[in-house]
């Protein structure tokens, strides 16, 4: 049975794209916010091309993977986009390939796990407001600059370091910003179970991480803070919980004054 409307609101306001794929003349006229998140029930969504299809709710929130194009909210979508083998002549079994083992990259420097560096293979800064928050940062606590990785115990896919978006190492805290994107991919579904695997790894060496979540993102760890975009009051805080974090002794050390 359907809860009361509104009763999911905020937990399906994470995933617009989904939002956009729901038709409640499809379903009985259930609303979305009517059905839990991970309820068991096949529901039916119609893509933006049209193509009509049933899945659960936790089937859908888990499509989109390493993809980043928004066939990957659509079954049909995405086998379309994925190129078919072509076979000639009678049919056969095609023999899989073995997967290859996975080769870590060499780039990574021989440092103790948690040591900050900055390394040749991080990615370029991903949006204008990652590096508004960086500034804001910056106007109110001292941390180094050019280092942009931390090195990590074990693989996170091919390196033994990851890239947080803003490191304060003088802190050993790591700030990430999170935004579901363009096309609503981004930290949702495996994504997600990603960025906990990525915090997971911050807190084995020796760090902590504060996510930044905007567009109605859920925190994901005890101390990631829920905004609407980079302000003063956010950067407050951000520096509020730096201190639940590392004491308010050792953070306003770092303080600029004024």
């Amino acid at each position: 049975m359907p809860y009361e409307v509104g009763t999911y609101r905020s937990q399906w306001a994470a995933y617009p794209e989904l939002i956009r794929q729901y038709h409640p003349e499809l379903n009985h006229g259930i609303a979305l916010s009517q059905v839990p998140l991970a309820a068991d029930v096949l529901l039916c969504w119609e893509c933006r091309v049209g193509h009509r299809f049933a899945a659960t709710p936790s089937e859908q929130r888990e499509r989109p993977g390493r993809v980043r194009r928004q066939s990957a909210w659509c079954p049909e979508c995405s086998t379309l986009a994925r190129p078919q083998p072509v076979v000639l002549g009678e049919a056969r079994a095609i023999p899989r390939r073995p997967r290859p083992q996975l080769t870590l990259c060499d780039k990574t420097p021989d440092l103790p796990t948690g040591e900050a560096f900055s390394s040749v293979c991080a990615p370029a800064p991903a949006s204008a407001a990652e590096a508004r928050l960086r500034a804001a940062l910056a106007s109110r606590i001292t941390f180094a600059s050019g280092v942009n990785a931390v090195k990590v115990a074990r693989p996170f896919f091919r390196h033994t370091e990851v890239w947080p978006d803003i490191l304060l190492p003088e802190l050993r805290v790591a700030i990430e910003y999170d935004t579901v994107g363009r096309h609503g991919l981004e930290h949702v579904g495996k994504r997600q179970e990603t960025d906990l695997r990525k915090d997971r790894a911050l807190r084995a060496a020796g760090w902590e991480v504060i996510r930044i979540r905007t567009g109605r993102l859920e925190p994901l760890g005890p101390h990631d803070l829920q905004m609407p975009s980079v302000s003063a009051r956010g950067v407050d805080r951000i520096i509020d919980e730096l201190r639940q974090i590392r004491g308010p002794l050792i953070v306003d050390a770092y303080l600029i004054p004024g």
